[in-house]
């Protein structure tokens, strides 16, 4: 039975290959809304799998984890879709809750882990809404200079991006953090992969903004977003700032 548990729990916390079919299913899921139910809830339905059986997970999970997170976040580096790119991103970074996992770490406190990750990809989601709303798709590269012509949607997209992709201050690096943490002593090699994964993320956010913000600006439809909406993404993103410093102090 905990095999099978395993494996299903695989689906909800992306495996490679099964982590394919998230990322089909969400490229189907085209209602914002439902795209930001689907990133928060798709890994804490595999976390509530997995706190179901107390047997250990095997070794194998630790390199199966890390490639999975390696490989997506390649595929991240060379994503011109908004969407696909968050949804590679969101599969690298639940596969390393695996490791955390494995390392010991309580299933509620993985739990927090996952929201750390998941709630800056339901920001985005909406933001790329907004440009599918403005220009009809959300691809890097069709139009740029977004930082001219859109300036306070560009600040706002520049720091979601830095959240989204653990940079300090915000939850997903305290979760980066507590799971490197965690397994440094059991396997010193797995947490230098999941540094070079951090690595990757980092290289493909910046590369998605360079994309879209950076350059010229094109003849743009559309206006900027309102002052109402920009101060409730500020205060959004400052929530996540207090969360990711109390969760970093609790961390250390």
């Amino acid at each position: 039975m905990t095999p099978l548990i395993w494996l299903l729990a695989a689906l909800f916390l992306p495996l490679f290959p099964l982590s394919m079919l998230f990322n089909a299913l969400l490229a189907r899921v085209t209602h914002v809304w439902l795209r930001g139910l689907l990133l928060l809830v798709w890994p804490q339905v595999g976390l509530a799998l997995l706190a179901t059986t107390s047997q250990p997970l095997p070794d194998l999970v630790l390199p199966w984890a890390t490639l999975t997170a390696a490989l997506y976040a390649l595929r991240a580096l060379a994503m011109r879709d908004l969407g696909g790119w968050s949804g590679f991103i969101a599969t690298s970074s639940w596969a390393l809750l695996w490791i955390a996992l494995w390392a010991g770490r309580d299933h509620a406190v993985v739990a927090l882990y996952a929201l750390g990750f998941s709630l800056p990809l339901l920001l985005l989601a909406q933001l790329g809404a907004c440009l599918e709303r403005r220009f009809g798709a959300a691809y890097t590269g069709v139009y740029g200079g977004l930082a001219q012509s859109l300036p306070r949607f560009s600040a706002i997209l520049v720091l979601v991006v830095l959240a989204v992709v653990a940079t300090p201050l915000f939850p997903a690096f305290a979760s980066m953090l507590g799971m490197t943490i965690a397994i440094v002593p059991g396997s010193p090699a797995t947490a230098v992969g999941m540094l070079l994964v951090w690595l990757l993320w980092t290289w493909a956010g910046a590369r998605l903004l360079q994309g879209l913000i950076v350059g010229t600006a094109d003849a743009h439809g559309g206006g900027d977003l309102g002052r109402a909406a920009t101060w409730s993404y500020s205060a959004l993103l400052g929530a996540l700032v207090v969360a990711g410093v109390v969760s970093i102090g609790w961390q250390l």
